[in-house]
């Protein structure tokens, strides 16, 4: 596909072995009612037919393949080839209603200081509508603290003016899962995180490839924390919450680990629960 001139929008779909689905993702996006957009489809060395899926909508995308490096590096070489001056992503198990970029694109027009919006979700279980428990409902705004426990954003809801990653930089490509927490605490500290009550995608889980379905994601999240709160992004409340969430996610995760034997391993997450982390200016705060 040749790239659109100036496109408002850039949808990146990263994609790994999901042939069975990934059509339908993608027609997804060619349904919707707002055309101003480009379609990248990066493929993550996938190893069966998503190649033929995509050589059928060659004409309406554009794919970029590379080596097998994780879902944070597709996602990454999708804003790099992006055109648009707002990007979208869409996981390739989930769905865009008709919609979509139509009603964010007219939030963006509405709010023009909103640096990113999600909108509200349908969750499919294994075929089977589900409504998503309290601690999943989507605040709006400064987000930041509730954001600590669990991912609160879901990227396929969300919209990101593209100007924003230069700010707080991209998916860190050497987390494996928990990535989209990391990068949305990294914007949740400074920006508020907009949400449009309408449910404008269809969330699905239940399949056996499902990133977020994976055993053991807080060590993940206890890694992130750990990096932020080392990188001094922070202000005094933030830095505070984070370290005490960190340890509290330390100590479930070294119950778990001794639980199974893993003795060693529970030790470093205990002595990284005991660890004092100084505020950027020297200052080592309480945490109460």
């Amino acid at each position: 596909m040749k790239k659109k001139n100036n496109p408002l929008v850039s949808v990146i779909i990263p994609t790994y072995n999901r042939s069975r689905i990934l059509e339908e993702a993608v027609h997804s996006v060619l349904s919707q009612d707002f055309t101003d957009f480009e379609l990248i489809v990066v493929d993550d060395g996938s190893t069966d037919n998503t190649g033929d899926i995509l050589k059928e909508h060659q004409k309406n995308l554009m794919v970029i393949r590379q080596n097998n490096r994780g879902v944070s590096a597709a996602r990454n070489k999708g804003i790099a080839a992006a055109s648009g001056s707002l990007i979208a992503f869409l996981d390739s198990d989930d769905l865009w209603l008709p919609k979509k970029l139509s009603g964010q694109v007219e939030f963006f027009n509405s709010n023009p200081e909103a640096l990113i919006c999600q909108t509200e979700e349908i969750w499919i279980r294994n075929g089977v509508r589900v409504n998503p428990k309290k601690k999943h409902r989507k605040p709006s705004g400064m987000i930041f603290e509730p954001s600590l426990s669990l991912c609160l954003v879901s990227p396929s809801a969300v919209m990101i003016r593209r100007s924003l990653f230069d700010d707080v930089g991209l998916f860190d490509e050497n987390l494996p899962a928990c990535e989209d927490y990391d990068l949305w605490l990294r914007i949740s500290c400074k920006y508020p995180i907009f949400l449009m009550d309408t449910p404008l995608i269809i969330k699905r889980g239940g399949h056996e490839d499902q990133l977020s379905k994976a055993p053991g994601l807080d060590k993940f999240r206890i890694q992130s924390l750990k990096k932020i709160i080392q990188g001094g992004l922070f202000s005094e409340d933030q830095h505070r919450a984070a370290i005490k969430m960190l340890r509290k996610k330390c100590a479930v995760y070294a119950g778990g680990c001794l639980k199974r034997g893993r003795d060693d391993e529970a030790m470093c997450y205990i002595r990284l629960a005991e660890k004092k982390f100084s505020f950027p200016d020297g200052a080592s705060l309480p945490l109460s």
